[in-house]
């Protein structure tokens, strides 16, 4: 490696950033496979082994970036790097969102991203919200969901504490109170860039009710004639990349491409309103709430992140009401730790495929896997117009969500599930169900 190009990846690192960004913004031409930097890593801090492999590309940029300019997910050459360097990518990218949302968020301490300044307790009991008061915590909201049986307390944290202190504080202080930290949820792969255009119209269905957990939905031929009702949990909704495509592979409609469940009635919850730092276990749990008040058979959550107590008591009490739960499992690699939702008890995990019916390798882990959807070699919409290439567990989720809402119970669904290669669960189902990009002309 040159002299100049070690200052530069140096230098970048130093600085705090992304030093394959700042070598592709000073170097156009540089290899993407560079030698690696005989430099102590001690000294280069944000910059591991691995991701000097890769140090240069652009997909290596987008995947750290969180693919904000795509909805498609990893690409195939990042997917199949190997499980550290994925491990590595998602350190970079969730260091990346820290980052890029100082003010709004913080680390709870293992670079999880949670919301700054606030803690989040379940059903609290009035003395132990007293002895939180006289601790120092102040109330935010105050938020009771009667179709959940449930009730929240967004508490401020003391001045001049973190997120992980305060815990500890209110932890010794209120041992009876159930608290945690407003942990951030990313999507499973795929765009949640907002879309500068409508949001999809509703129309009208007569078939099962799917509710998805995501960014907004975009207004695309394909899902003109759907039923679609959307509600924002952080602001307005905000039709974005990820949200459009999920939906699409559900209800779309515009031959050839056609999603999983025709006919069905989709319920939108759009956690984001446009901002990637805003999708917080508290906001999960007000989008449960609604969800839960209109009776679907079944929710999509093609969102991962870590476990969280409050969000795993609004989970207890959707399924305790018969509601099914989908979720994908993240492409983080099977090096990465288990994802939630994903992992949470009774919660239906889903993996990818590919077309040959072999289990995607970037696919990250559940504490259980329970099927595989096709999830790579396929289309789905892009908001506005047009079609595009997708790879991901976000995308192999919403198509199990759909075949389980119309056979009706997990039972029936793994009746029907097909033998695959690889980690598969109780295998593939709705296989057919995939749209070959090259019919729809995908980018």
């Amino acid at each position: 490696m040159s002299s100049i190009v070690r200052q530069i990846v140096i230098a970048a690192a130093t600085a705090g950033l992304v030093a394959s960004t700042a070598a592709a913004q000073l170097l156009p031409s540089l290899s993407v496979a560079l030698p690696p930097v005989n430099v102590p890593m001690g000294n280069l801090p944000g910059v591991g082994p691995v991701l000097q492999n890769v140090l240069g590309s652009t997909d290596a940029q987008q995947a750290i970036a969180g693919s904000l300019d795509t909805v498609g997910g990893l690409s195939q050459s990042i997917a199949e790097s190997g499980p550290a360097t994925l491990l590595e990518l998602r350190r970079l990218r969730l260091q990346q969102l820290l980052r890029e949302n100082r003010r709004e968020l913080e680390s709870d301490g293992s670079g999880q991203p949670v919301r700054r300044g606030i803690l989040v307790a379940i059903d609290p009991d009035p003395a132990s919200l007293q002895i939180a008061g006289a601790a120092g915590f102040r109330i935010i909201s105050d938020e009771s969901y009667p179709d959940l049986g449930l009730r929240t307390v967004r508490l401020a944290i003391p001045a001049g504490m973190n997120a992980r202190e305060a815990l500890k504080r209110l932890h010794s202080a209120a041992p009876r109170l159930v608290a945690d930290f407003d942990h951030v949820f990313e999507p499973a792969g795929g765009a949640l860039l907002p879309f500068a255009g409508a949001l999809a119209a509703a129309g009208s269905a007569d078939g099962a009710r799917i509710g998805i957990i995501d960014g907004g939905v975009a207004s695309h031929p394909s899902l003109a004639a759907a039923s679609i009702e959307q509600r924002g949990f952080s602001g307005n909704p905000q039709p974005t990349g990820h949200g459009t495509a999920v939906a699409s592979l559900i209800v779309g409609n515009q031959r050839p491409f056609h999603g999983a469940a025709l006919g069905a009635s989709l319920l939108v919850a759009d956690i984001y309103g446009g901002n990637r730092a805003a999708g917080s276990a508290s906001a999960v749990v007000r989008a449960l709430g609604w969800l839960a008040s209109k009776r679907p058979g079944v929710i999509n959550i093609s969102l991962v992140g870590p476990a969280n107590a409050v969000v795993a008591a609004a989970i207890r009490q959707v399924r305790a009401r018969g509601i099914e739960i989908v979720a994908a499992v993240g492409n983080d690699g099977p090096a990465a730790p288990a994802q939630y939702p994903a992992s949470y008890p009774g919660v239906i995990a889903v993996t990818g495929v590919d077309a040959r019916g072999k289990a995607l390798v970037e696919a990250g882990k559940a504490a259980h896997l329970d099927f595989a959807a096709p999830g790579a070699d396929m289309a789905a919409a892009l908001p506005g117009q047009g079609y595009a290439r997708v790879r991901g567990t976000s995308f192999a989720a919403p198509l199990a969500a759909a075949r389980l809402a119309l056979v009706g119970s997990p039972q029936r669904l793994a009746a029907e599930a097909q033998r695959g290669k690889g980690r598969v669960g109780r295998g593939i189902v709705c296989g057919d169900c995939r749209v070959d990009p090259r019919t729809v002309r995908a980018k």
